[in-house]
């Protein structure tokens, strides 16, 4: 790890010297480690992103959900355009799955019952890698989804080479429909955590959950539980209780698929073909 000011900065920020760093699987954006300390505490530890404001964008959707004060967030101890420090979070085995996943639904609806008056967020950040546009704010959810969301990751697979002939025609249509797919709400926009899936929470002792890596805006909460189903979901607890909660509008399940795709879009971006009949199959049955 090429940091040498690391050190420094973890003795300034703890007041206790780094005894070793161990590196961490499943980040394909940055680097991460864990760093342990002279006293056997730990903090985590990202190093190279992909852009100069990477960090940053993260610890502003960090602190937006943490205002909430819904579910835990990594404290912050550091950032800059190389490296970002935050506590490491330990994990703890669920000894009761159902109080978990019910705390964990609850605590989510929670988190969006914190609104804005506009659509979109004071600064752009990033879905994984990928630029996500939030500054063309809107009072229109429509408006926003589509051109913010859609469009933008449309315009990318062009300009990356996936989008072909037939792809380009089937979102042509969707784009016609996109005003019979997404009802008036009349809802306030929530705080979205924006890319929870079951890589991006953990659980903490007395089976409540912690989420990180978050891709912050504010939009339709639906778009928000639509990611946590796209690699098969969560617990149907969670869901029942989130329901239970803060409790959604008729036909949202209906419209998973439509706000899935934004996301499909992405792993298309992100990761090349492999998704290309994923993303075609689901624009088809919008239809």
């Amino acid at each position: 790890m090429n940091l040498p000011h690391l050190d420094t900065i973890v003795k300034e920020k703890t007041g206790i010297e780094v005894a070793s760093y161990v590196p961490l699987s499943g980040g394909s954006i940055s680097s991460a480690y864990k760093a342990v300390l002279s006293d056997s505490t730990a903090l985590f530890v990202k190093t190279n992103p992909q852009f100069s404001d990477m960090f940053l964008k993260e610890v502003n959707g960090l602190r937006e959900l943490e205002k909430s004060g819904s579910l835990k967030t990594p404290a912050i101890l550091y950032a800059d355009s190389e490296l970002l420090l935050l506590e490491f979070l330990q994990a703890a085995q669920i000894t009761n799955r159902k109080i978990f996943f019910e705390h964990f639904g609850r605590a989510f609806a929670s988190l969006h019952r914190t609104t804005s008056d506009m659509f979109g967020f004071y600064e752009d950040n990033y879905i994984g890698s990928t630029p996500q546009k939030n500054t063309n704010r809107t009072t229109s959810w429509k408006e926003f989804y589509f051109s913010e969301r859609l469009h933008f990751q449309f315009l990318l697979a062009e300009q990356n080479g996936y989008a072909d002939k037939r792809l380009r025609s089937v979102f042509h249509q969707l784009e016609q429909q996109i005003e019979n797919l997404i009802p008036e709400h009349h809802e306030s926009p929530s705080l979205l955590h924006g890319d929870l899936w079951s890589g991006n929470f953990l659980s903490m002792e007395q089976n409540n959950a912690a989420i990180f890596d978050p891709a912050v805006y504010y939009g339709n909460r639906e778009a928000d539980l639509a990611m946590t189903l796209l690699f098969g979901g969560f617990d149907s607890v969670f869901y029942d209780a989130y329901n239970e909660e803060f409790p959604l509008q008729q036909g949202w399940k209906q419209r998973m698929d439509l706000y899935m795709l934004y996301h499909l879009l992405n792993h298309l971006n992100l990761f090349g073909k492999g998704y290309y009949r994923q993303v075609l199959e689901t624009m088809q049955g919008l239809l």
